[in-house]
């Protein structure tokens, strides 16, 4: 019986470091997190964050192989081009950029920038643990919303104030 406690204990504290370190329950956000983007887009141009700073940024991540971020990335090239004053920033995963570049020109979400990420490090500096998972950062860059469901023009209206 004291090693089941023992294990049950052990178990519990566990879970709440694991809660605290993933970011809780899907859409959770932490607080004053300000996640660095930076590198390469899937053109091969190299991408300067400082064109984000001052505006609110919707960051989605996504690959090539995933179904419903054909649909999210249709979504968010057409708010890209109504809803100004907002910033829209693409974070591919571990796709190849040739995969990228032909599922971007498939969605037509080509207007705004879309980052290489084949190691997976940018995705993991946003928190993200899926795809499609999108991020508002506010105009301070710090994390203000996110969806782990594929982004809606709903949520991108409720959550982005520019």
């Amino acid at each position: 019986m004291r090693r089941l406690v023992a294990v049950l204990a052990v178990v519990s504290a566990l879970s709440v470091v694991l809660v605290h370190t993933l970011g809780g329950r899907p859409g959770e956000v932490h607080p004053e997190h300000r996640p660095v983007l930076f590198g390469r887009t899937v053109d091969g141009r190299p991408f300067d964050p400082a064109s984000l700073w001052g505006r609110p940024v919707v960051v989605t991540v996504w690959a090539s192989w995933c179904d419903p971020c054909r649909h999210e990335l249709a979504t968010l090239a057409g708010l890209s081009r109504t809803l100004h004053g907002v910033r829209f920033v693409g974070v591919n995963l571990r796709d190849r950029r040739a995969a990228a570049r032909s599922f971007l020109a498939e969605s037509g979400a080509t207007a705004y920038p879309h980052l290489s990420d084949a190691d997976g490090g940018l995705a993991s500096e946003l928190g993200a643990r899926r795809v499609p998972e999108t991020f508002l950062l506010d105009a301070r860059g710090l994390v203000a919303a996110r969806t782990t469901d594929a982004v809606t023009r709903g949520w991108v209206e409720e959550h982005v104030q520019p």
